[in-house]
């Protein structure tokens, strides 16, 4: 390989494909070196030959598991954003020719509900409610709590990220998400899969951060 290129990028990872793939639609020529035999780093999709190899390098593949190729295990399955920056990169750089998209239709939480007149408590796969009226028919919540969050979602909506006018007399660059909560008098309970599995935020920690970052990653799920 007596060769030049402009860039080397080691690994086959995700951040190293998005890389190349950018850096190569900028006309560099890139060389793309990984010590596995197959693409993707941790996050892979492994054939049979190459899952053996990774879990049981002593072992041989059954052959009642059929052909190789009739096989495709994700490492790490893959959840990103419809209109996320991920997705516009991907597009960009062409990648998605070789990618299976499926779509999620919606997203759901279990929600521990107390035992009323007619039925005992219980542990409740609920729908997340992605806009005002399917926060109207959901379970997960009281119907008062239905109008809060009715009224929450329709002022994440308005809010333009670049027109502090569209805030509702909040800053979101200071106030915390939290104050927001407050300020519409959320339950706990929503206050929870709003932030997990609307903003997808992996602990509470969003709660003392700027409101306008949640708020954004909200705005992104609806």
């Amino acid at each position: 390989m007596n060769e030049s290129y402009d860039v080397i990028v080691l690994g086959t990872g995700l951040k190293e494909c998005v890389l190349s793939g950018l850096l190569a639609t900028r006309g560099k020529k890139v060389l793309h070196l990984d010590r596995n035999d197959y693409y993707g780093g941790e996050t892979a999709s492994l054939n049979l030959t190459n899952l053996w190899k990774r879990f049981r390098p002593d072992q041989e593949v059954p052959k009642t598991y059929g052909h190789n190729r009739d096989w495709n295990v994700d490492l790490i399955p893959k959840f990103i954003m419809a209109d996320g920056k991920l997705v516009k990169m991907l597009l960009h750089t062409k990648v998605t020719k070789y990618l299976e998209w499926k779509c999620v239709d919606s997203s759901y939480v279990v929600q521990h509900q107390k035992a009323g007149w007619m039925s005992g408590a219980k542990m409740a796969v609920c729908k997340v409610p992605s806009n005002d009226m399917e926060a109207l028919k959901s379970n997960l919540m009281s119907l008062f709590e239905k109008k809060r969050l009715i009224n929450m979602y329709k002022f994440i909506n308005s809010v333009d990220p670049a027109d502090p006018s569209t805030w509702n007399n909040m800053d979101l660059r200071t106030q915390s998400m939290e104050e927001v909560y407050k300020h519409y008098k959320l339950a706990e309970n929503t206050i929870d899969f709003l932030g997990h599995a609307v903003a997808l935020e992996y602990s509470d920690a969003y709660l003392y951060e700027p409101a306008l970052n949640a708020i954004v990653k909200m705005q992104l799920y609806l």
